[in-house]
């Protein structure tokens, strides 16, 4: 589905070795841009829920809490340094960034008795992502790069090749399987830190993991899409109104239902006005905006 006309004909000579401009405008574009939809709708659905259980804080959001702003910052901050990076170096700096983003959250959180509050946590979040952000647009005003950190971290799918899904594709494939392998400690995580240290887990090791797993996805998502907001807020929600609080369901439900979205959301995308593109990111935040004011006004617990 698209500006240009395809047939379910077109579909299947793609996925074998006829060539023609119908297929590779399929092969070389849609395909590819499509599987990126579908990764980073896994990822930022993971990250978000890992969050929500590991913070008790149903507003936790990789967006919200400083690891996408951070990312951004990074990516410009690159593109600029080292302009003759590679994909693989630009993703390295988005890990490093999401990390620096979201210490900058907790460590301001922590500053104060009660800063785990998920009000504290979203007002540090909301802070520091304006700062980064506003470092990302200052580093490219400088050095007269604005277009290039625009196109990186508008949000979007567009230009997707089969050079960055090989580089970025197994770091998200990585942290989901990590994600599933730690879903019960991070279950028990999200009752109580009490009753995890109660069972003997060693919740300080699987809080590391687990925090790197979040930057994984979170900065792999950055460098794939850039910004995307609110999906891992969304989905994580709806999920555990459907299938309730065991993240061991939790996770690979939100990695299904977030592909979904994503897809759907680009495809919407690409054909709602087409051949004009219609921003993804601003199809995301019309369905995720008013989503996470219903949860602010119920106190996070209407989808839970």
């Amino acid at each position: 589905m698209g500006a240009a006309d395809t047939i379910i004909k077109d579909m299947w000579l793609a996925l074998t070795t006829v060539k023609s401009q119908e297929i590779s405008l399929i092969r070389e574009i849609r395909l590819p841009r499509e599987i990126a939809a579908i990764f980073v709708g896994m990822a930022l659905s993971v990250s978000g829920a890992i969050m929500q259980g590991l913070t008790r804080n149903p507003l936790a959001d990789p967006s919200m809490l400083g690891l996408t702003a951070g990312a951004n910052a990074a990516l410009a901050i690159t593109i600029a340094l080292i302009p003759s990076t590679n994909y693989f170096g630009i993703m390295v700096a988005c890990f490093i960034g999401a990390a620096i983003g979201s210490i900058l959250v907790f460590g301001i959180g922590v500053m104060k008795e009660g800063g785990f509050s998920p009000l504290r946590i979203v007002l540090a979040g909301t802070a520091v992502s304006a700062f980064l952000y506003a470092i990302s647009e200052g580093v490219g005003i400088y050095f007269k790069i604005s277009k290039d950190v625009s196109m990186w971290t508008a949000g979007g799918m567009i230009g997707t090749t089969w050079h960055q899904l090989r580089v970025i594709v197994p770091f998200i494939i990585m942290g989901v399987l990590l994600s599933l392998f730690l879903s019960r400690q991070l279950t028990i995580l999200s009752l109580s830190e009490e009753i995890a240290v109660g069972l003997g887990q060693k919740t300080v090791y699987i809080k590391f993991v687990l925090f790197l797993v979040i930057i994984l996805l979170a900065g792999a998502s950055v460098a794939l899409v850039g910004n995307m907001a609110f999906i891992g807020l969304m989905v994580p929600h709806i999920v555990r109104a459907n299938v309730g609080t065991d993240y061991r369901l939790i996770i690979p439900f939100s990695a299904i239902l977030g592909a979904t979205f994503m897809l759907f959301a680009d495809t919407l995308g690409r054909t709602i006005n087409a051949p004009y593109e219609t921003p993804f990111a601003a199809i995301v935040a019309l369905i995720g905006l008013p989503f996470f004011l219903v949860i602010v006004h119920k106190g996070g617990n209407k989808f839970s």
